[in-house]
């Protein structure tokens, strides 16, 4: 069986990947009551879409990382990727730098993410929640933690592991994506789409690391059952992802990037409070600058 821990691994150290994202296997072990009942595990998981999250993973996990990414976003879903600015990331061939970004898709901006950054810088990360980091072939990229904040010690343990790494990664010279969110946008009262309030352990990273940021905005967001789902439960709008990112083919996807946020502009941010809120409306500034 799997080890469901993060792996923070180095890049280059990595096992061989397993095809299966998720199976009956793994959900009888989180859920010992359902032992014995592989018929109806293997339904939800097809309800899911999980079954084909699987099959999508075991077609592409032979070429982990950026490739795989490069994989999905071209040959399996072949979304068509608008981006803005693109060359502000040519300035960044060599050296660290942090990019933040709302979190409207929960799934495929990370993806996408990947993709494109990584192109550039195939030494890129990006933190992720636990459940991302079940999609092995792309923890060359990927450093987890949990932004839920559980009091579970193993999962204390995998968050101050992957925010080392992360500080690590940064300190030697590598780029980092933040989702400062932690966690998918969500519909508010005035019917429209927000980031969560964006997390000051992220904020506090970031004025430590005192790199270059780089705001990313994603336009768009994911179903109106998915919203609404939200609205009700946010584990019923977790439930959904897999089937979000089936729906998902053929996309158009807009990405606007803006421009670097130099050190010195972050540290006239009097505190970690300003600095939040300057970083997260630089990056909404991007959504009424490129329609």
């Amino acid at each position: 069986m799997e080890n469901n821990s993060a792996d923070n691994t180095p890049a280059g150290q990595y096992p061989a990947v397993r095809p299966d994202v998720m199976t009956y296997d793994d959900i009888r072990q989180m859920v010992p009551a359902l032992d014995g009942h592989e018929k109806l595990v293997n339904k939800v998981l097809h309800f899911l879409s999980i079954d084909k999250v699987n099959r999508i993973h075991s077609a592409y996990c032979s070429t982990p990382g950026v490739p795989f990414a490069q994989s999905l976003a071209n040959k399996e879903f072949k979304w068509k990727v608008r981006i803005d600015n693109l060359d502000v990331l040519n300035q960044f061939k060599e050296g660290p730098f942090i990019t933040v970004s709302n979190h409207p898709f929960g799934s495929y901006d990370g993806i996408l993410l990947i993709d494109i950054v990584g192109s550039i810088r195939p030494d890129y990360k990006v933190m992720v929640n636990l459940i991302l980091n079940r999609i092995q072939a792309m923890r060359p990229n990927f450093i987890a933690v949990d932004p839920l904040k559980s009091d579970d010690p193993e999962k204390k343990k995998i968050t101050m592991q992957g925010i080392r790494t992360a500080l690590k990664h940064v300190k030697e010279g590598h780029p980092l994506g933040f989702f400062p969110a932690g966690a998918v946008s969500k519909l508010g009262w005035d019917l429209r789409l927000h980031d969560r309030e964006w997390q000051p352990t992220i904020i506090r990273l970031i004025r430590q690391l005192q790199v270059p940021v780089i705001p990313i905005f994603f336009h768009g967001h994911n179903s109106t059952i998915f919203n609404i789902l939200g609205v009700i439960d946010w584990r019923l709008r977790t439930l959904r992802l897999p089937k979000e990112i089936m729906l998902s083919y053929g996309k158009e996807v807009h990405i606007s990037i803006g421009q670097p946020i130099s050190v010195e502009r972050q540290n006239e941010c009097k505190d970690l409070d300003a600095l939040g809120k300057f970083l997260r409306e630089e990056t909404y500034r991007l959504k009424s600058m490129y329609k």
